[in-house]
């Protein structure tokens, strides 16, 4: 078990590079990794099953000591880049199943990575995982209809199907793990140490799995969809950021918030578009889920060397909390 704390700490640390060497191989050889594709819904089921594990009541307190604070991180997360995804497909004249792929990818909730990225950053890491939590559960109802709202001009969507997919590829597993972890305990902490390698490997599958099937298209197309995908993920940190500042939040709120609006739950977004939609709609997510623990590291080392002006020893509070 030590052992496997270990490599699961290393390749932790070393995620972005094991996201970008396998999609390079997949894009190479995709034959290798087609066989991959047709299991991406039991991946991210995987995912969030372990997601189930390591959540608890504390995870939730936030919601009613901090209403204001948590309502303000969940809004923004499905106000801000549900609408930058529109203005950027309609803007740049995106093919429709690209601008489908773009738009689907912002409205998914938030991912577990964030949390991480908050933590590095020394902001509030209570606030994150909270906003995380909430707009996980809420996405089989949010996400259907920002869907339906946003990209429904360029292909037919079914919101009824895309509710039943969030409901079995997310909350069923969720609700799983929180079963197993009242049941077993004792195991479930034992495990949860191991949780992130698993968890990497599953999304390291289904990165591959959506560049192999879509080889052909993103050899035409992956320039511009790369370019859409890092100007979505840069544009949603900082419109997060000026968010959280509107409602004069401090600083370590302001990361929180800033991390949590630009880092998705991409997995979320190659599943839902394998399963309703094409393989290259699948795209945008599978580049995202790459491009954002690329960009995550980058801002969490930005944000840990700001301090608030208002308060000089908000650089310390904010590393004790965390």
């Amino acid at each position: 078990m030590r052992t496997l704390e270990r490599v699961s700490q290393f390749v932790g640390k070393t995620f972005a590079i094991w996201v970008l060497l396998f999609a390079i191989l997949a894009f190479v050889s995709p034959p290798a990794f087609t066989w991959i594709a047709p299991h991406i819904s039991l991946l991210l089921g995987i995912i969030m099953f372990g997601m189930g594990l390591t959540l608890s009541g504390n995870d939730f307190k936030e919601v009613f000591k901090r209403p204001k604070d948590v309502a303000i991180g969940v809004v923004g997360q499905f106000l801000i880049m549900p609408l930058l995804a529109f203005l950027l497909a309609k803007g740049l004249q995106l093919s429709p199943e690209i601008a489908v792929g773009v738009i689907l990818v912002g409205c998914c909730p938030g991912g577990t990575a964030s949390n991480v990225m908050t933590f590095l950053s020394k902001g509030d890491v209570a606030l994150s995982v909270t906003i995380t939590s909430i707009t996980t559960i809420l996405a089989p109802l949010v996400t259907p209809a920002l869907i339906l709202l946003l990209a429904s001009e360029w292909i037919p969507v079914d919101p009824s199907g895309l509710f039943l997919s969030i409901v079995k590829i997310v909350i069923f597993p969720i609700v799983l793990g929180l079963v197993v972890k009242k049941l077993f305990n004792r195991q479930a902490q034992a495990s949860a140490k191991v949780l992130p390698l698993v968890s990497i490997i599953a999304i390291v599958a289904i990165v591959t799995a959506v560049v192999s099937v879509s080889q052909q298209s993103i050899a035409k197309t992956g320039l511009i969809i790369f370019a859409v995908v890092v100007l979505h993920n840069c544009l949603g940190y900082l419109i997060g950021y000026f968010f959280g500042r509107l409602f004069k939040m401090d600083l370590s709120k302001k990361k929180a918030v800033a991390i949590e609006v630009g880092m998705q739950n991409s997995g979320l977004g190659a599943a839902i578009a394998a399963a309703h939609f094409s393989p290259l709609a699948a795209v945008p997510s599978a580049i995202f889920s790459v491009w954002h623990n690329i960009s995550g590291p980058i801002l969490a080392t930005i944000f840990s060397r700001m301090k608030d002006d208002k308060d000089p020893s908000q650089n310390k509070n904010d590393s004790i909390s965390a």
